[in-house]
Formats: structure tokens, C-alpha cells, sequence
């Protein structure tokens, strides 16, 4: 989340218009993560009920024709009745416009606060959400490969010239190339597959309490496997925010929550050492890059990668010992 693109009031209106939501009250862009360009919207309703919005512009990193998976994942999810919302379809059915050459899709607003700092049950419920997602997901009808998987990790790395690494951390370069060589030598390759969400970090679940609220920002879901999706939940919500801090307990109740919907298998289990590993390394490789490459006008706040390399040093440390009770 975040503005590449400018649109004035006028703008953000005209497009409003073309859906059945009532008239602009106001717009503010949304100044996180690095993907796309999003507002939050609030329109006088279709029934003159204020209502809450998401607007999303879809940038460089989303493909066009991707954007029918993504959507139709939405309304096939949140037809089962879960924490998703749904695309907001406009007058001619549309699920998403054009505007200034760009994709654009209004997404309901789903009410819930982002937790930093998760409690056990919070956990649990998260690694039910996990589970809830491969379980809801079985009868959707689309398939997308995961184009950020370990060869487009290694591409990604390979447009960070030394130099540019370097300067993020003196050790990062030889480290990334190391570390890149084993978890491409140790990657699974018969683990059970499902459709994941592949990004469900804190600032993309929404909770009140314990109930887990919202499930948003599906724009890297794609059919990969499912124990790697929870990998990347474990690393996502197991750590302090710089990747110091391992919090077993809270690894351990993601783990019990997941399969609460869906059982581990051996195999899977065995796996998610690894799974962890290239889970850290997917964020090390997209962060690098957008921290290398991000344009400085950009309104956006740019991600650390060295949160996520000392989480791969914990996981290719720790091994098995960081996925079981103490």
C-alpha cells in the first residue's frame, strides 16, 4: 500500500461515479507497504448511509492480467462467509476500471485494527485464518503460478548490483548468495498445494479481540504450497518487528490454529525449516529491490530487508526447534 499515483479530488470522483456507492465525501491515500497505490475512501452510500472504501491502483509489480484472479478470489472468499471483502463491482458489472492507463478496483471496507504485537489466542486465530483460506480456496475455480517464488527471488537479488547491497549491510551480499544456493538446493517439491494468500502479515489482518476481522490485500495469492503459506504467517508474526525476538509461544499457536482447519502432514512438517528460510529470503529479495530501487518521490515508507535476514539466520540456526513447543 502506498501512492505512486496522483489523483486529485475531481479525479477520485469521476471514477467514484461510475459505481453505485453515492457521492465522494473524502479521499486519503494510505502511506504503507510498497505495491500499489491505495485511499481510503468514504462516499455518502447508495442509500445515504456514509460508507467506507478502499480504492486501489494497481502499479508496476501487478500484472493486468492477474487482476481477474485476484478479484474473483475475493468474491469467491468472501461468499463462503469469511473475513474478506469483496470487490465492488461497478454499474456495467466491471470488476476493475482503467484510469490513466492504470487498473483501478474500489474493495469494501472490513472494520478491524492491525495487531503489532499479538497475544496467544490472537495467534491462534490468525493460524485458523491461515487454514481457513486453503480449506475456503479448494472449490475456487482460478489457478496462478507464484511468480515470486526462488528463481524470481534470485532475479530479484541479481538487479541489486554488490555495491548497492552493501551499503544496506557489508555481509549482505555474500550472505544473500550463500544462503539462496541452499535454499534452492533443499526447496520440496511434492508438498500438498493450495491456493495462499502468501502475504498475511499483521498490517494485513484485521482483528477485534480475538476474531480475526479482515483478510485483505490478496495481490500476491497464487497455488503454491500450503505449509509455505503458513511459513510465511510463522515469520511474519513470530518475531519482534526487526526480525530480533523469536516468540515460540506465539509460532507454536499460529501452528495449533492452523490445524484446527487443516492438518499438517509429516512431510509438511519435516519441510517448514526450509519453507521458513525461503519465506525470509522472498521478503529479503523484494525489500532490497524496492529499497534500491524505489523512486524518492515516492509517497511510501520503504521496509528494512535486514528485518527479515535475522529472521533467516533464526530459522537456518534454530531448524526444527523453532516449529515445536518448548
Amino acid at each position: 500500500m502506498a501512492v505512486y499515483t496522483h489523483l486529485s479530488a475531481d479525479d477520485i470522483s469521476a471514477l467514484i461515479a461510475w459505481y453505485d456507492v453515492g457521492d465522494l465525501i473524502s479521499a486519503k491515500g494510505i502511506a504503507e507497504g510498497v505495491s500499489n497505490s491505495n485511499w481510503l475512501i468514504e462516499t455518502t452510500g447508495s442509500s445515504g448511509v456514509p460508507s467506507r472504501f478502499i480504492l486501489t491502483i494497481y502499479e508496476e509489480r501487478t500484472k493486468l492480467s492477474d487482476l481477474p484472479f485476484f478479484l474473483s478470489l475475493l468474491d469467491h472468499l468472501s461468499s463462503k462467509n469469511g473475513p474478506v471483502p469483496r470487490t465492488i463491482h461497478d454499474r456495467e458489472g466491471q470488476a476493475f476500471r482503467m484510469v490513466e492507463g492504470k487498473a483501478a478496483a474500489l474493495i469494501e471496507f472490513l472494520p478491524g485494527v492491525s495487531i503489532d504485537i499479538p497475544h496467544h489466542d490472537q495467534a491462534v486465530s490468525v493460524g485458523a485464518a491461515v487454514g481457513w483460506i486453503h480449506d475456503a480456496a479448494k472449490d475456487f475455480g482460478g489457478a496462478r503460478e507464484n511468480d515470486l517464488g526462488p528463481a524470481k527471488w534470485r532475479e530479484l537479488l541479481g538487479k541489486c548490483d554488490r555495491q548497492s547491497l552493501a551499503r544496506i549491510d557489508a555481509a549482505l551480499p555474500d550472505l544473500l548468495a550463500r544462503k539462496m544456493d541452499e535454499i534452492e538446493d533443499g526447496w520440496p517439491t511434492d508438498l500438498p498445494r493450495s491456493i495462499v494468500h502468501a502475504d498475511l502479515f499483521p498490517d494485513n489482518v484485521l482483528m477485534l479481540g480475538t476474531q480475526v476481522t479482515g483478510l485483505i490485500d490478496f495481490y500476491f495469492a497464487c497455488t503454491d504450497f500450503a505449509a509455505y503459506d503458513l511459513a510465511v504467517t510463522h515469520a511474519a508474526w513470530s518475531f519482534g518487528p526487526d526480525g530480533s525476538n523469536f516468540n515460540r509461544a506465539i509460532g507454536q499457536a499460529i501452528i495449533t490454529g492452523y490445524e484446527q482447519a487443516r492438518q499438517l502432514s509429516r512431510s509438511e512438517r519435516d519441510a517448514l525449516p526450509i519453507l521458513a528460510q525461503g519465506a525470509a529470503m522472498r521478503f529479503i529479495a523484494t525489500r532490497a529491490y524496492d529499497w534500491i530501487h524505489t523512486p524518492a518521490d515516492a509517497l511510501v515508507t520503504r521496509k528494512d530487508p535486514m528485518d527479515f535476514v535475522r529472521r533467516l539466520d533464526y530459522y537456518g540456526t534454530a531448524g526444527q526447534t523453532a516449529f515445536q513447543p518448548r
